[in-house]
């Protein structure tokens, strides 16, 4: 959960009607909220004892949140359920039903696209969207799953455990990710459920999370060969040339500066370019936040490309010297150990501080 402190006590108020006559317990995962999600969950908790709080701390992602809160639980069947209340709660001793009804079944999905099922107030683009999403998904799924891109489902929990180790826990669809990761195809149903309107706090869609949704899908096709975190600092690294010849041109050429002091400008505003860019997409789940830690990584960022920008050229030099007009396969070979050398240093002394 992140900023739903409202919704923690409406939350509780649903379950505790729906699910009347069970036992059962609530795992809030706060990934630090800063509007005290995790300390309105505790309150409920010093009178609650089925009622637990998980606080991250440096970390964000709803995938690995519900990872985590998962794996911290004794029973046998776990349900993920979002806590902004546009899942319907009544639907949960059904699910559990259906688990216990059948050993061979691994999961119940609450799907929005099985007859009786609905999106309720949802606009024309933001169904087109998830038809989008749900095409996607169905090409790397290994099931004939209706709704792959739904957040509410019930699984055995030693199920979830046995997979754990292999997910990839990116962007904010663990179904995609449990279906995919599994070696064998999950049997599963679909249970129909309609979709509600968010009524308290802010919806947490935007132009990040769909490029989550993007990377979790190229992690299931081809993360395995080229690490999907690697690919995108790639990608921005190319990117970040489009601002550092936009600089270098307007200072050498419009204004005058000499090459040098233009080149050195360049260099810069390039990695402050990739910086921010990287903060903000290939490190979103443990990103810098604050004056003074974004200040702090990026020096440490700017130290570790200067570092990584000297072993380019080194390694170039010394390939060009030894193979004698290899001056193409040289230069690949020198951004190869610069851009490996820059990922590495900076997932460890810029974004693994924790």
């Amino acid at each position: 959960m992140f900023n739903e402190r409202a919704n923690v006590p409406l939350l509780i108020a649903k379950l505790e009607q729906a699910l009347a006559g069970l036992s059962w317990e609530t795992i809030f995962v706060d990934d630090d909220s800063p509007d005290g999600t995790g300390d309105a969950a505790r309150v409920l908790a010093l009178t609650d004892p089925r009622v637990r709080v998980i606080q991250r701390i440096g970390r964000r992602g709803l995938s690995s949140a519900c990872v985590e809160g998962m794996c911290a639980t004794a029973a046998p069947v776990v349900a993920v359920i979002d806590g902004d209340l546009q899942h319907d709660e009544a639907l949960l001793p059904r699910m559990l039903a259906a688990l216990q009804g059948d050993p061979a079944l691994d999961l119940v999905v609450g799907s929005r696209f099985v007859p009786g099922g609905g999106t309720g107030e949802w606009d024309r683009d933001r169904v087109a969207k998830s038809a989008l999403a749900t095409r996607l998904s169905r090409r790397v799924l290994k099931a004939d799953l209706n709704d792959p891109m739904s957040g509410f489902f019930a699984i055995r929990t030693d199920i979830v455990r046995r997979l754990a180790p292999d997910l990839s826990a990116i962007g904010f669809k663990i179904l995609l990710d449990l279906m995919t990761t599994a070696k064998r195809p999950l049997r599963f149903v679909e249970l129909p459920y309609v979709f509600r309107v968010r009524t308290v706090g802010e919806s947490k869609l935007d132009h990040v999370v769909a490029m989550e949704f993007l990377i979790a899908l190229y992690d299931r096709l081809i993360g395995r060969v080229v690490p999907v975190r690697f690919a995108l600092f790639c990608i921005i690294g190319l990117v970040g040339v489009l601002p550092h010849m936009a600089v270098l041109s307007l200072l050498f050429l419009a204004i005058g500066t000499s090459f040098l002091a233009a080149q050195i400008v360049a260099t810069g505003a390039a990695m402050t370019f990739n910086f921010f860019l990287n903060n903000a997409l290939t490190y979103r789940d443990r990103r810098l936040k604050g004056g003074r830690a974004l200040f702090d990584g990026w020096v440490s960022f700017c130290l570790v490309c200067s570092i990584g920008a000297i072993a380019n050229i080194g390694v170039a030099a010394f390939l060009h010297d030894v193979r004698q007009g290899a001056w193409i396969a040289s230069a690949l070979v020198g951004i190869a150990v610069s851009a490996v050398w820059n990922y590495a240093l900076s997932s460890r002394f810029v974004w693994g501080r924790y």
